[in-house]
């Protein structure tokens, strides 16, 4: 009897207690970064590369938002007048503060931020995001300089570097973000942006995909509450973008700037993270759409459940610094050269020459000639035995990559001074516009290491 009279107890205590848990917010399950990578590649609403996108663009992806119940508003016009909008989500106490494209011709996290707000919209249901929304208010501002982006530019019609206007706000899209800043007291802040697709990874000879920065507030770098905020955000970034580019993250160069937005608004009491995309060799740019989505909707998951808190600052530390400039896109390796430049009889013999190729979008350019052993290259080409030169002009530094292959058996029956020479004498293969032909049936180089 004793026996069953306590068995009963114990049924009713387990039942109450499942009845309190129940009758409980369950606290969500965290995600993990490839939940967001599946997420993206199935459902992301960017479709344009950002190179290509526009303000127009970009003002049916906000519709497109607004339609699905995002709040979009217009907070100013650029100098033209073009409209520049904010987006927002969430309701939590924790203010974070994006803006992107503030460089014209900087546009990947334009993209990003457009999706990851579509990702927060359709799926507020889930626990994960209605969590996040729980604890934070999350505003944006995508594409600070529609004039710039329009023509492709860094700079705004006034040709003012925007993030070098923070002091004497001489243009409207500084005052405006100032004003942003100042009128809401956001607790962390992203300043996105790309960085030249040549940086390099320290001396590692190996490509910065992203770049990383907790900004300093001044001239000591010294650390404060925010910047150390700032760079425990960092380490999470950093620790999510390795599961998918381990080795190719950099620390962008925290020498304070007096004149720029980051350091002023870390200045004024908003600690900020840059965030810098690079090059990403071979792959399309919408990877670094992904990549950025990724970051982002990660980090800031783990900012409202207390991830970012638990950070080592210290992983943001052991970061190697950038090497801008680091990089050739393309060296062509111990080609024999003919440049093609005559002045009356006399005419430059051939050489040997490594040849570097700065390409950026359609256009490459001779970045370099001579002995290039000591700089690494996103690509290399194994040019011994091959004859190069230009289809027309002359082979020059700063010229344009117009290159034209020849194998070493041909080289004696071609008339290397004929105004007509590529149609003269087909050549092997051909690189101009940054593109090859006929790469496939010459020898491509392993990577040079010295």
């Amino acid at each position: 009897m004793f026996y069953a009279s306590y068995r009963s107890i114990a049924v009713t205590m387990l039942m109450l207690l499942t009845v309190v848990i129940r009758g409980q917010n369950p606290r969500p399950v965290p995600s993990v970064p490839a939940d967001y990578q599946a997420w993206w590649t199935a459902g992301h609403l960017s479709r344009i590369d950002p190179s290509k996108v526009r303000h127009r663009d970009l003002v049916l992806y906000l519709e497109q938002l607004k339609t699905a119940g995002v709040r979009v508003e217009e907070v100013g016009r650029s100098l033209a007048g073009r409209e520049i909008y904010q987006m927002e989500f969430g309701r939590g106490p924790l203010k974070v503060f994006l803006w992107s494209q503030m460089h014209g011709d900087e546009p990947t996290a334009t993209s990003a931020l457009v999706d990851l707000f579509h990702y927060w919209q359709s799926h507020r249901d889930d626990p994960r995001v209605a969590e996040m929304a729980r604890q934070l208010t999350v505003r944006a501002v995508p594409m600070l300089n529609p004039d710039g982006a329009e023509l492709f530019q860094r700079r705004n019609l006034q040709s003012i570097d925007i993030n070098r206007d923070a002091r004497r706000l001489v243009t409207p899209e500084g005052r405006l973000l100032k004003r942003l800043r100042d009128e809401w007291q956001p607790e962390i802040g992203f300043n996105l942006h790309n960085q030249n697709i040549r940086t390099a990874v320290g001396d590692s000879g190996r490509q910065a995909i992203m770049s990383l920065l907790a900004v300093a507030h001044d001239e000591a770098r010294s650390d404060n509450p925010g910047r150390v905020r700032a760079k425990k955000v960092c380490s999470t970034l950093y620790r999510v973008l390795s599961g998918s580019i381990p080795g190719q993250i950099g620390r962008y160069d925290d020498t304070f700037n007096p004149r720029a937005f980051g350091d002023l608004i870390s200045q004024w009491g908003t600690p900020v993270v840059l965030i810098e995309t690079g090059g990403w060799f071979g792959r399309p740019e919408m990877d670094l759409v992904r990549l950025n989505f990724v970051a982002l909707a990660w980090t800031l998951q783990e900012l409202a459940q207390g991830g970012v808190d638990r950070a080592d600052p210290a992983v943001y530390d052991s970061i190697p610094y950038n090497q801008s400039g680091g990089m050739v896109p393309l060296i062509i390796r111990g080609a024999t050269v003919h440049n093609r430049f005559r002045d009356g009889r006399f005419e430059v013999p051939s050489y040997s020459a490594d040849i570097g190729v700065n390409i950026e979008g359609p256009r490459a350019t001779i970045q370099d000639l001579g002995d290039l052993g000591g700089f690494a290259a996103l690509d290399e080409f194994d040019a011994r035995g091959l004859h190069v030169t230009v289809a027309r002009g002359t082979l020059r530094t700063g010229g344009e990559a117009n290159l034209l292959f020849y194998k070493s058996a041909r080289a004696k029956t071609i008339d290397w001074s004929v105004p007509d020479l590529e149609t003269r004498f087909p050549p092997d293969a051909t690189f101009r516009q940054g593109r090859w032909t006929g790469r496939e049936s010459l020898q491509k180089a392993d990577p040079v290491r010295q």
